[in-house]
């Protein structure tokens, strides 16, 4: 199975393109005003349209009521929900039946304790997130250029597609991917050159640097649910 590279947090034309022209497998959008990265309904309806069907589209929120996520489904007609809050598996369960997307639950990460909430949470999503867990002080969960220590997931045994996040950039998502056998990574802050602004040849210079450990085998998984 390839690599799954995602691209997250983009919001300009011009960047998407970059990303797609690479050959990203999933173009992130933030929805959640907190962040440098969030764009409203009607830009995410513009860039969405631009996809074209060259990637799938997801849609990051962060503990999102029905309201706000069915006007979201509806601008951006994402084909995978990341949802990056303290939702619980009920919730999870929850908006994956009223929406009928496929959803990607995000796990913050510091210690393999944090791993013990992973059942409950592959039982009801398509896709599993580890992310570097926040400071207590962060005004937001993710974005936040920080890496987890990867080898936390050493003992992983999760029957479900996964992806590896927080603090990944072109110089070390080979070294994350050999380590982890991630079958799937996500770049945000990685590919900036200041908070919210992307930049093409970072974009460019991560998918390369991913797709060069494409020979490497990756961890096995089920294909989602």
């Amino acid at each position: 199975m390839s690599l799954i590279v995602k691209i997250c947090g983009l919001s300009t034309s011009e960047t998407l393109d970059a990303a797609l022209d690479a050959g990203t497998d999933m173009v992130g959008f933030v929805f959640f005003e907190a962040s440098p990265r969030h764009v409203d309904l009607g830009v995410a309806r513009d860039l969405g349209r631009q996809v074209k069907g060259r990637a799938q589209k997801v849609a990051l929120t962060v503990d999102a009521d029905d309201a706000r996520l069915a006007s979201i489904v509806d601008a951006l007609k994402p084909d995978l929900l990341q949802l990056h809050g303290s939702e619980s598996v009920a919730r999870v369960r929850d908006i994956k039946q009223t929406f009928g997307v496929p959803v990607m639950k995000v796990i913050a990460v510091a210690t393999a304790a944090d791993l013990a909430v992973l059942p409950g949470y592959a039982a009801v999503s398509d896709r599993i997130l580890f992310d570097a867990r926040a400071p207590k002080d962060a005004t937001r969960p993710g974005g936040l250029g920080v890496p987890f220590d990867w080898h936390v997931l050493d003992q992983l045994d999760l029957q479900l597609p996964f992806m590896v996040s927080g603090g990944l950039t072109p110089a070390n998502v080979a070294e994350a991917i050999h380590i982890t056998r991630a079958p799937g990574v996500d770049v945000s802050s990685g590919v900036e050159t200041a908070p919210g602004i992307k930049n093409v040849d970072l974009i460019r210079a991560f998918i390369d640097a991913a797709r060069s450990t494409d020979s490497e085998p990756a961890r096995v998984t089920a294909i989602g649910r």
